[in-house]
């Protein structure tokens, strides 16, 4: 934990939100609203591309707003100022949607297709499937922009984007179960192999699978 995490705790970041209170609920209703846009694009998406093939790309969606200990944090880490205004110009992440697919290449087809529509912009890729973390993690990350429609006026809100195969969710959650807020003694070289060595298998699983469907034309 931080600094400012231990400072503050659950209790802190209540209070912080409170003074903040207007603002803040407002900020992360704006960005409830940008995660249900983004949603229905993908499960648009989903439906459009499993009309074509026997079957559908996405497996699973999932969508998470940062607690509010999270991003006091992830202030602290960055220098970022601690008002409604700088979180929401400095933090991209603040929200998330995650897209698990059936196969990799399910992975580019969605990205594609979403950052083709008029209303997304692309501020940020990073291809950790392309160039793993040295942890062995993979998945693709996109930051976006994208507008949400209020009842008076139009606010462009950024979200964070996770495509992923099923294989590689599998691993990166059982990672995170095991390494995550660990006593980081703990995480030795050998386990760093088996990790590393883990998530290599799930890449070889997503090629198989991807070589085995080319097979039976799906």
């Amino acid at each position: 934990a931080t600094a400012l995490a231990k400072r503050l705790g659950t209790e802190g970041a209540r209070a912080w939100i409170k003074k903040q209170s207007r603002p803040y609920r407002e900020l992360m209703l704006y960005y409830r609203c940008a995660l249900m846009e983004v949603e229905t694009k993908f499960r648009v998406l989903n439906e459009e591309l499993s009309a074509d093939s026997e079957s559908n790309p996405i497996e699973t969606i999932e969508t998470r707003l940062k607690s509010p200990e999270s991003i006091l944090a992830k202030a602290e880490r960055d220098g970022v100022d601690l008002t409604v205004e700088s979180l929401e110009e400095n933090i991209e992440d603040i929200a998330g949607i995650r897209i698990v697919c059936s196969f990799e290449s399910d992975v580019y087809v969605l990205a594609d297709a979403l950052l083709r529509q008029d209303d997304v912009t692309l501020l940020l890729k990073k291809d950790y499937i392309a160039n793993p973390k040295p942890s062995g993690y993979r998945s693709l990350h996109l930051i976006i922009a994208t507008p949400i429609f209020l009842h008076d006026r139009t606010k462009v809100m950024r979200v964070e984007v996770q495509l992923r195969t099923l294989a590689m969710d599998v691993w990166a959650s059982l990672e995170h179960k095991l390494t995550y807020k660990k006593d980081p003694a703990r995480r030795t070289a050998e386990v760093n192999a088996k990790l590393s060595k883990c998530a290599d298998i799930s890449a070889q699983l997503d090629k198989l699978m991807g070589e085995t469907r080319d097979l039976i034309g799906i």
